[in-house]
């Protein structure tokens, strides 16, 4: 099982950019799946979650900016990111199991595949 991302790049304040996540040995359409960032010096968060039955959360740091979503024809999870700050800028993580997330917030606790990231920088 892999996960590449891709799509991270540097931005001015208020720009966008797109990630994407793509899976290979694994099928993304009926599993878990979430987007992680850590930032230098700080504990990986959760920024955004697809669940097995396709409801989606986001953390409240990103809600109305970022929207994540699936195409499962690509077997890739995406992860757009509109009017970025500079408090976005971190390494971005996709993140997988197979079996289905059970804790309400979106917390690694649930993900045991890790893409190896892709780096988001955002100047103000």
């Amino acid at each position: 099982v892999q996960l590449v991302e891709s799509g991270g790049g540097s931005v001015q304040a208020g720009g966008s950019l797109r990630l994407s996540c793509a899976a290979s040995g694994y099928t993304i359409s009926d599993n878990c799946m979430a987007w992680f960032r850590q930032a230098t010096g700080k504990e990986r968060e959760g920024v955004a979650r697809v669940e097995e039955d396709g409801s989606i959360d986001y953390a409240d740091s990103v809600k109305g900016r970022f929207t994540v979503s699936k195409d499962n024809a690509k077997n890739t999870l995406y992860l757009q990111m509109n009017s970025l700050k500079a408090e976005d800028t971190a390494m971005y993580y996709c993140a997988a199991d197979t079996t289905d997330c059970i804790f309400v917030q979106i917390d690694k606790a649930d993900f045991h595949i890790w893409g190896q990231g892709t780096q988001v920088t955002v100047s103000s």
